[in-house]
Parts: structure tokens; sequence; C-alpha cells
């Protein structure tokens, strides 16, 4: 891409900090290498080790990997383990006691801190409360909660006593949620009567009365409801319990229930498919050790850390760096309740500020959003905040473009924080391709390279290995330990999904298209395959063109769909969002042309996008993701009639029509 090769030029490659590199979990390349290397001589001895050294083992296992039912891989099977265990039980045994666990910020500011001992206690509480009401191991139980300690509490209760929990994000429609209870078969909801997010009280409670009533919920027995703000709620008599009632008078310890590392700890639904919801199902034990690895390998933790994921738990990436990884390596984490824009677009800098955070994880559409709202209002920028505790930045969910990457680094990192930008999937479980803080030197917008024991590939459309430079769509070609292990009730769906025929059956297709750089071999993710456009037989990824637009100083945020055309057999359609104004009449116009010039200049005319469409923002979910699917509706010129209950701002659709 123009933008990367120009920060290359002016040798915008960026070396981690020299402490980083004394002091890092994986100290330099040559470490890194290492790691690689025993992967590549001894895979199976590799991630034996990994597992015994990392793990609390009540069974060891015997074999690492079973490849006999492939593409349905085993990885250390016949072991077992309790994962509530491993977060929790460790850290009362290993010094962390009365370490913080939490920090708990409410959206109205109001902070809880929760040690390692009375975090335990609480999940113990709870997972004896659930087993009065006999759920028990196999059980599927559905989440449905704000982002709370509760929420944690609930999903390391049900890993606790060997339930399998589905946590459903807390913006999801009704209709949504009933598919999902149906689908997974579960027995019972824990949910809370409303969550609370800048300032406004969204109900959750009344959501799930109106699921269960749509029918096909019958196996439900119970609904545990957590009293967030004590507001009014419909009780169903002999179903529904409050949590206080559940817990009240049980023990505060309880034996984890053991089991196979091959247990399915829990059930994620992805979510934007018209179709039936797809529930990804991840493994005990291959899921925590990657969790852990990430937590150690990426992000460099440290016992004196203070971690901040600002996801949600209704995501994965809520499960493996809130829920799961940082409290397996004993580490103090900020969860937060709220948006960043409340009270003001200052909150996230004033939170670091004041909890002295040293980790800070979010996600591309956070930051652009809060470069606007900074470029905008001078009193809620990064430099009025005191950032000096931080020491490392990641970016998860999507790829970051090189102009935010760079706003980043100075602005909230001041120049001296590596930036992990992470690809992974809600299937991979965690991490997979990303830079190490102190080893990879860093290229803006690249993820760099994959992690040791992550053999990824770029190939055509038959499997064919591409050379470095060209663009081609990215497999994972051996089996690793946190992988998905099917989908929910779906065999056939996952092997087609995932290790389809055309490519051997055994090999893992991410879905994105990437390439690799022709000098360093590092990998920058250009787009879903299905984002990947073909315009007079040129392909290029949407994140390219995406990219381009929002390093014009001019744009805040950007996002680039396909739209059939008879001449080019596809076109390109820019969604933007400006740092000023919508503009509209001549002045639309007139930037559109400046835009359009500005891509061409970037990438090269075939880039230009055909249409631009204006609004004062894009159409995200709560959580902030852009609901590309909807775009590509509104560019097709088809009427939406998807779910768009999940949308922060569904207004925004109307003013998205219009093309320039």
């Amino acid at each position: 891409m123009a933008e990367i090769e120009s920060l290359k030029q002016e040798n915008r490659v960026f070396n981690p900090p020299a402490e980083f590199v004394a002091n890092a979990a994986i100290s330099g390349m040559d470490a890194y290498r290492a790691l690689c290397d025993e992967a590549e001589r001894d895979y199976e001895g590799f991630w034996s080790r990994m597992a015994r050294e990392n793990l609390a083992w009540h069974k060891p296992f015997t074999q690492a990997l079973d490849e006999s039912e492939a593409p349905f891989y085993k990885w250390f099977a016949d072991g077992e383990l309790n994962v509530s265990y491993n977060c929790l039980d460790r850290n009362l045994e290993n010094g962390n006691a009365d370490k913080t666990a939490i920090i708990f910020e409410a959206d109205g500011g109001e902070v809880t801190r929760l040690t390692y001992r009375e975090l335990h206690a609480k999940v113990c509480q709870f997972a004896n409360g659930l087993k009065s009401l006999g759920i028990k191991k196999g059980d599927r139980v559905v989440i449905y909660m704000p982002m709370s300690v509760e929420g944690v509490v609930a999903m390391q209760a049900c890993a606790r006593i060997g339930a399998t929990h589905s946590v459903v994000f807390g913006g999801f429609s009704a209709k949504s949620l009933q598919e999902r209870i149906i689908d997974a078969g579960a027995v019972a909801v824990i949910t809370a009567d409303e969550q609370v997010r800048g300032g406004k009280h969204l109900p959750l409670k009344a959501i799930v009365d109106e699921a269960i009533a749509m029918g096909g919920c019958e196996a439900v027995k119970n609904v545990v409801i957590y009293q967030r703000t004590g507001g009014n709620i419909n009780r169903v008599e002999g179903r529904d319990l409050l949590m206080q009632d559940v817990t009240a008078n049980q023990p505060q310890t309880c034996e984890p229930e053991w089991v196979s590392a091959e247990h399915p700890l829990f059930i994620l639904y992805t979510s934007g498919s018209t179709g039936k919801p797809k529930g990804v199902q991840h493994s005990s034990g291959g899921y925590l050790l990657w969790a852990m690895l990430t937590m150690k390998w990426t992000f460099d933790i440290k016992p004196q850390d203070v971690f901040w994921c600002t996801a949600d738990i209704g995501w994965v990436t809520g499960h493996t760096y809130i829920t799961y990884g940082p409290l397996a390596v004993g580490a103090t984490e900020i969860i937060f309740e709220g948006v960043p824009t409340f009270p003001n677009a200052g909150r996230f800098w004033d939170m670091i500020a004041r909890h002295k955070a040293t980790i800070f994880y979010t996600a591309p559409t956070a930051i652009r959003s809060l470069i606007k709202a900074s470029d905008a209002d001078a009193n809620v920028h990064p430099s009025k905040y005191d950032l000096s505790s931080l020491r490392l930045l990641g970016s998860v969910g999507e790829p970051i473009n090189p102009e935010a990457w760079m706003w980043y680094y100075r602005n909230i990192g001041r120049e001296h924080c590596p930036v992990v930008d992470t690809f992974w999937q809600t299937e991979t479980g965690g991490h997979m391709i990303t830079p190490l803080p102190g080893a990879t030197p860093m290229v803006p917008g690249s993820c760099t390279l994959p992690l040791p024991g992550i053999t990824t590939a770029i190939v055509d459309e038959t499997g064919n290995d591409l050379p470095n430079g060209q663009g081609g769509i990215l497999v994972v070609k051996r089996p690793w330990p946190s992988m998905i292990r099917t989908i929910w009730n779906d065999p056939e769906r996952f092997k087609k999904s995932y290790f389809p025929e055309e490519l051997g059956g055994k090999t893992y297709l991410a879905g994105d298209g990437a390439v690799r750089g022709k000098d360093n071999g590092y990998f920058t993710i250009t787009g879903r395959i299905d984002d990947v456009l073909n315009v007079s037989g040129h392909r290029m990824g949407t994140m390219e063109i995406e990219s381009a637009l929002v390093a014009n100083p001019l744009v805040a945020e950007a996002a680039v769909v396909g739209k059939p055309d008879e001449t080019t057999g596809e076109s390109i359609c820019a969604f933007v969002v400006l740092k000023q104004a919508r503009p509209t009449g001549e002045d639309a116009k007139r930037i559109a042309k400046e835009l359009r010039d500005w891509v061409g200049k970037e990438i090269g005319p075939i880039a230009k996008p055909k249409e631009l469409r204006f609004g004062d923002n894009l159409p995200k979910t709560r959580s902030g993701k852009i609901m590309r699917r909807l775009l590509r509706v509104l560019a097709k010129g088809e009427e939406i009639t998807q779910d768009v209950s999940t949308l922060e701002n569904p207004a925004i659709l109307d003013q998205l029509k219009q093309a320039q």
C-alpha cells in the first residue's frame, strides 16, 4: 500500500525500546526465532512443553495432538483440569491472594476493587448456587449481562462446575437472543435488570422475557437476575431468581469439576450473518493455554502491570483478554462498564491516569473516533492527561490504518510504547499474527509476523503458496491448541466454512485476504475475502482503500464496500465521516472529487471510489464494530431488512443513502 511504503521510505520502522528488549518475555528476534525453530523441529513436543509449564493439571495428558478425526483436532484430550481453578485457586496458592484482581469502574464513575481471594469467594458462592439449581457438567448456560464483575463471576462459575457458557452481547435483540438460547439448548439464562452505558439505562431482563416468550426455549428452567440498578423487573414465579438469593448462605469454597482438556468451555455465536447463528465452540485446555501464552508473549505481562482491555465480555476479546487470560497469569486488570465518550471523550485517558494503567488494548474504531473528538475539543486531547504509566499499547478487532497507528503511537504512547497490532478471530481463540513488544520491529499498518507455533501462509484459491508481495488468501497450515473445535450442532458447516476441500480439508481458512512484504515477510491484512474487490480484473482489499482515505487530513473514518457494476464487474463505494461537519450540495461534490483524486494518487486510478457518501458517523454496534453488511445493502440501493437492533445509531442509515 502506498501509504505504508511511504512510511518505510521515511524509515518509519519502529524498533522496540531497549527496556523491552532487555526484559521481555520474548527478548529479541533471536529468542523469537528460537521458539519458532523449536516448534518446527518438534511440533507436538513444543506444545507439550508449553502445556506442562503453564497449566495446572489434575490429571496429566499423555498425548498432545490427536489428528485421527481431522479436521476435528483434539489437544491434550486425556488430560484433566479446570479453567476456573487455573485462574483463581492458583493465585491463592502462589502469593497473589491479596493482590487486586479487578478494578471495576461503573459508567457513573464508581470504582470497586476485588482481590483474588474476594473474587474466588464470589465465584465459588455463585458456582454453588448454580449447582443448587441442578445445573451440572455439560449443561449450557446463556449469559446476557452488562460489563460487570458479576459477568466475569458468572462465566468463571460456569467453568468451575463444568457447565458450558454462551455469552450473548447485551446489545443483541430478543430475536437474536432467542436463536442463541435455542441453538445452545440452554437450561438457564443469567442476566441483569438493566445495563448502564453513556448515562442511559438499557433493559436486559425485559429482553430475556421477550426472547423466551417467542417460544422454543422450553429447556430454560431458571433465569438468574443480577440487580444492577434495582429497577423494577418482572419476576416469573418458579423460574426467576435474584443472583443474591442464589448465592445467599452458599459456602465460599467450591470443589472444581475436573474435566477433559477437550471439554467445551464456551460457545460464542458470531454475528453478522443473515442465516442461522454460528456457534463457535472452544475447548478448555488448549484455549486457556493460548490465552496465557499470548498474555505473556504479546502483552509481556509483569506482576506489577495494570492491564486494560476495553472490549465487552460479549465478544471473544472479552473472553480471552478479560475473563480468562489476565486472571490465569495473576494480573491486575481494569473492567469498564461505560463508553469512551461519556461524560466526555477524555474518559479513556482519564481512567488510564487515575488507575495507572500500564497496558492498554482497544479497537481502531475507538481510536479513530477519539482522534476526531480530540481534534474538535482540545480539552479532551490526550496531551491534557498524565499517561506516563503506559508502557504498551494494543490494537484489536480490525486492521489499524497507518494514520491511526501513528496518532496512537505519538499521542497515547508518547513514542515510547510499542504498539501490538493483533490479528486473530473468534475462531482462533487468541492472537495469531502480531508484533512482539520486545522483539519485532513495527511497521504501521502491518500485524507483522505469526506467533511461535502458528504456521500461517498466503495461498491462491487452490491452496498453492504465493510469493511475498502477491496478495492472496490467509490460511493456517497446522492445527494449534486454541483453535475452534466445531460449530455447535453443525459439524458439516464447520468443515465447509473452515476446512474446505478446495484447500485439502485440513488447512484452516481464515476468511481474510493478506499480503506479505517482499523484504521482511510481514503480513498485512487486506480485508475479508468477500471484501476483496475485483474492479475490471484488478483485485484490491477494501482495507487498502479505507486506509488511503483515512490518511487524508479531512477524513476521520471510512468504510469501503463493493457494488455490482455493469461495466467493471464491481465498483467501489466509500462511506466517509469527515473531521468537519457533514458536507452537502456543492461542498459535498467538491470534497468527494478531492478524496477520489487523493485515493488515485495514493493507490492508483483503479482504486478511486465511484461513489462517496458522507455521514456524521458510520453504522456501528454498541461495541464499536462497523456493520459493513448494512453498508453493502445501502450501496446496492436495497431496503434493509436485517436486524438492526444492535446498532448504536440506526438513524445514520438514512444519511448514508445519498451518493456523491
